[in-house]
């Protein structure tokens, strides 16, 4: 039960100066320190991390100067509670996060200060680039056991249908497919293989992509 928590998160809020209370407003505790400023602490209880636990965190943002989240520590200390996005994501919502062992500690897992995210200048730019690079939409957002139609592999595809009709040469497919020399050098995907100094043919993994993705050659010259 959660009541089970009660006892020792009390115990670890009352640690830090505060008088706590169970159950006032619908808040499983009200932490309170008479002072000038007075401060109040509000903390949920859940025996688990779930998303419920995080909606009652944010609706009790605006009546209270700290929201805590306590749970119950995981007997094999695999649970929700110790997962890096879950920590992440209390910081982001500058919850403190607690976690309460069987004998009654508790943990600090996260301290309840505002978070501000470092901004990941080279994500963001390698999504852009991505975004432009790809020609159309391809691939449905959500999509997860198929793989993706990156701009690199429909690039690499580009290069695969020309190669259909004859060997190739790097230099001559930059105009439709740019990374040509990278993509036939690399050969990520075995789709090709070089045949002289310069010039490549296709691979039977090419010619079962082709099918795969149903890309159609480009009529003969």
């Amino acid at each position: 039960m959660e009541t089970s928590l009660y006892k020792p998160v009390k115990a670890f809020l009352e640690t830090l100066g505060f008088e706590a209370k169970g159950e006032i407003g619908g808040c499983d505790i009200v932490a309170l320190r008479d002072g000038s400023p007075s401060a109040l602490i509000i903390c949920e209880l859940k025996l688990s991390f779930n998303l419920e636990l995080v909606l009652q965190g944010v609706d009790r943002v605006a009546a209270s100067d700290e929201v805590w989240l306590a749970v119950r520590a995981s007997i094999r200390g695999r649970g929700r509670e110790s997962d890096p996005r879950v920590l992440k994501l209390c910081r982001l919502c500058g919850f403190g996060l607690l976690s309460v062992f069987q004998s009654g500690r508790v943990e600090v897992l996260v301290e309840p200060v505002k978070w501000t995210p470092r901004h990941d200048a080279k994500r963001k730019s390698k999504l852009a680039d991505e975004h432009r690079r790809r020609r159309g939409d391809p691939t449905s957002g959500g999509s997860t056991r198929l793989p993706i139609m990156t701009a690199y592999r429909q690039q690499a595809l580009i290069c695969a249908a020309a190669m259909t009709q004859a060997p190739q040469k790097p230099k001559d497919l930059k105009t439709s497919a740019p990374d040509a020399p990278k993509i036939l050098l690399h050969n990520v995907y075995g789709w090709f293989q070089r045949v002289e100094r310069g010039v490549y043919s296709l691979t039977d993994a090419g010619r079962n992509a082709l099918v795969q993705w149903d890309v159609q050659a480009p009529p003969a010259a």
